[in-house]
């Protein structure tokens, strides 16, 4: 059950602080899960409180690595989740959990992964993943791609990707989002070379100048779309709620400025900043746009 999740690291946050009185104290929260990726967390908490504040419902937001994630929401453990990547990166998981689970909507269009690079690094050096073939870019790498999460479906297609690509004299460095930002951001600060497996949206490429190689051999896949998956009868227990997630739906630009405006100052305050700066778009998740 969700407890044996708890038991394995997962961490529950409880949305707000004392709830309104309009609130029946025996409602359920809503449940919405997310993985600490950056796209994820922005647009779980913005959901998390336009639904907090406009319909009387508690939110608990439980974050947890993202096979389990698809799982506790097939299990019924979970609400929602919002970062469901489809139909390539995510395709493993999907497959499993797919008909015990009904899909709401897409929350935004045009996701891509990608392996990057710095922009000072000279495009007639690098500009495809092939480049990475010779022995001097190799060098230049130390023979290092930097990674994510050993579970994350662009670190199961990066590793399709060394194959397809014969890079066996690669190592790609199994970390963390948080892990692999860090080591980018001290390779930049010396303008020391790297390579690393990067997405869009991302703060990144508000904070760095980067750029992505290209794939000839599309073993990264292309543009993407990022479902928000359901569990089964969540529709029917609370519909008001599933259908302001099914209406939910950002441009890719505005999200990825969001989260860069996050990384400058707060979640909490990134999205009340979006709120105030997009109030039509709002409106229309809501239902309420006259």
């Amino acid at each position: 059950m969700f407890k044996t999740l708890v038991s394995m690291g997962l961490a529950a946050v409880l949305l707000g602080s004392v709830p309104s009185s309009a609130m029946a104290q025996d409602t359920k929260p809503v449940k919405l899960g997310w993985s600490a990726w950056a796209d994820g967390e922005f647009v779980t908490k913005l959901a998390a409180k336009l639904i907090q504040d406009n319909y009387d419902q508690k939110v608990e937001l439980i974050q947890v690595d993202i096979a389990p994630l698809y799982q506790g929401v097939s299990r019924g453990d979970v609400d929602a989740m919002m970062m469901a990547w489809l139909p390539q990166t995510h395709a493993d998981y999907f497959a499993r959990v797919k008909d015990k689970v009904d899909t709401l909507g897409t929350v935004y269009d045009g996701a891509k992964l990608g392996w990057a690079v710095p922009a000072y690094i000279p495009e007639d050096a690098i500009s495809s993943i092939e480049d990475l073939k010779k022995d001097d870019v190799r060098e230049k790498l130390k023979g290092r791609i930097e990674g994510i999460d050993p579970g994350a479906g662009l670190t199961r297609l990066s590793e399709a990707a060394v194959k397809d690509y014969d890079l066996n004299r690669y190592r790609l460095q199994i970390s963390s989002e948080a892990g692999m930002l860090t080591t980018i951001d001290r390779a930049i600060r010396s303008d020391d070379w790297f390579v690393a497996t990067l997405w869009s949206p991302h703060w990144a490429f508000g904070k760095y100048e980067l750029r992505y190689l290209d794939d000839p051999k599309n073993a990264l896949g292309e543009a993407e779309h990022v479902d928000i998956l359901a569990r089964k009868g969540f529709k029917e227990d609370n519909p008001k709620v599933a259908e302001f997630l099914s209406r939910m739906k950002l441009p890719i630009e505005d999200l990825q400025n969001g989260m860069y405006e996050a990384q400058n100052t707060s979640y909490d305050q990134a999205i009340q900043s979006y709120i105030e700066k997009h109030p039509d778009q709002i409106k229309a998740w809501l239902g309420t746009a006259q």
